[in-house]
């Protein structure tokens, strides 16, 4: 007989309130927040200590109703390179278990330890090394979630593992009725707010309740995605942990919010130019180029929302920033309608390796081809802002500026 699968979910306790404590110590016994800066529109809290969230703050909300709520609140600027680093040093604490690591975000991974058993001891043995190995080398407080699945791990940590004093827990598939089922529907991995609604709508409030129904009901309201809820309730899930799940990229994209409301074509045209040269400069270095260009944009006004995401098929795939640009630009003069623009985004999909190239009569591709890879190389040695558009130096012009940053925020 096949012996179960054991799988952890290991999430860290406020990751970048928790890095910043431990990278300063006279923070520890203080209410602190990870946000942004409000004057460039990215006041939203990205963590918050246990200290500040006793006090009702969240993630997610508002730096202004986060300092409401604690009026001594100490607000500390993201520094995502550092974060990055520390995430990337707690994987290799992973990958000293089992080498089935599958990250699932920057402070959440899957490990596959099944294999692990007959050195390391037992499963709760394992997370309680784990968790003392990442609270010694990085100041970082771990909570794992235990299954015999992903999605059951997942729910475990979500559920559980965050409430218990050790930090973990095991949810097994025979005790979901005692465990998981009396729970809101809201608990249930994949049902949002909206989707919450549906259900009270149905007279379904827990998740037991969703459990019992029969999957042809679901799937006939919502299609395949009522049977994934079912199998859901029912902790089915057979997907593996894959540590090169992320190595294979459908599109690569840029989506920047603006420090102020853009109202003209003209100074959208900058963003749009800027963000091409980031998703070609993206794509070159992974060799890869694609032949579907999407581009977006959201409107200022919350009251009133406007936008449009729109996409088109270019004939040769490309990794040319000006080609890309030339598309971006026709997309958006066809579907802009003149409201001022708060975010603006472009993706480039449908990708492939740019070592195979359809030759042209009339344009030298490999010229305009070393030429990026040249700009590229010079740029990886001095810096993003080695190299600048003229139009970047404009007042509408932000790569300046990103030059700075890691995903929005200072390094």
């Amino acid at each position: 007989m096949e012996s179960k699968r054991v799988v952890f979910l290991a999430d860290m306790q406020s990751f970048y309130a928790s890095v910043e404590k431990a990278a300063n110590p006279a923070l520890r016994d203080k209410p602190i927040v990870v946000a942004g800066d409000p004057k460039r529109r990215s006041g939203v809290v990205l963590a918050a200590c246990p200290l500040a969230k006793a006090y009702g703050v969240t993630a997610a909300e508002a730096l202004w109703q986060a300092e409401q709520k604690c009026r001594h609140l100490v607000v500390v600027k993201p520094r995502m390179e550092m974060y990055i680093h520390v995430s990337l040093q707690i994987t290799r604490i992973f990958e000293a278990f089992t080498d089935l690591v599958e990250p699932y975000s920057i402070d959440e991974q899957f490990l596959d330890v099944t294999g692990s058993i007959a050195l390391f001891g037992k499963p709760e043995q394992i997370a309680a090394m784990i968790r003392d190995r990442i609270r010694l080398e990085t100041g970082v407080t771990c909570r794992i979630g235990i299954g015999e699945n992903k999605l059951l791990a997942k729910m475990a940590c979500d559920n559980f593992a965050k409430k218990q004093e050790q930090g973990v827990f095991w949810l097994h598939k025979h005790t979901l009725a005692q465990t998981l089922w009396p729970l809101p529907i809201e608990k249930l991995f994949g049902v949002g707010s909206r989707m919450k609604r549906h259900f009270h709508r149905m007279g379904i409030y827990r998740i037991g309740q969703l459990a019992e129904l029969s999957p042809h009901i679901l799937t006939r309201r919502w299609g395949i995605n009522g049977e994934v809820l079912w199998r859901t309730a029912h902790g089915i899930d057979d997907s593996p942990v894959m540590p090169k799940t992320h190595d294979q990229q459908k599109g690569i994209g840029h989506h920047m919010t603006l420090p102020r409301d853009y109202h003209t074509a003209d100074e959208i045209k900058v963003i749009l130019l800027e963000l091409c040269e980031e998703v070609c400069r993206r794509a070159r270095s992974k060799g890869l180029m694609g032949s579907v260009v999407s581009v977006g944009c959201r409107g200022a006004d919350f009251e009133k929302p406007a936008g449009f995401w729109r996409q088109m098929k270019i004939t040769d795939p490309t990794n040319d920033a000006m080609q890309l640009y030339q598309v971006s630009c026709r997309l958006f003069d066809q579907h802009w309608q003149q409201h001022p623009v708060r975010s603006v985004g472009v993706n480039l999909g449908q990708l492939v390796a740019d070592n195979i190239r359809q030759l042209s009569m009339f344009d030298d591709i490999e010229k305009h081809r070393s030429l990026a890879y040249a700009m590229d190389g010079i740029r990886a040695r001095y810096g993003n802002d080695a190299i600048l558009r003229a139009v970047s130096l404009l007042r509408a012009g932000q790569a300046k500026e990103r030059a700075n940053k890691i995903g929005g925020h200072y390094k």
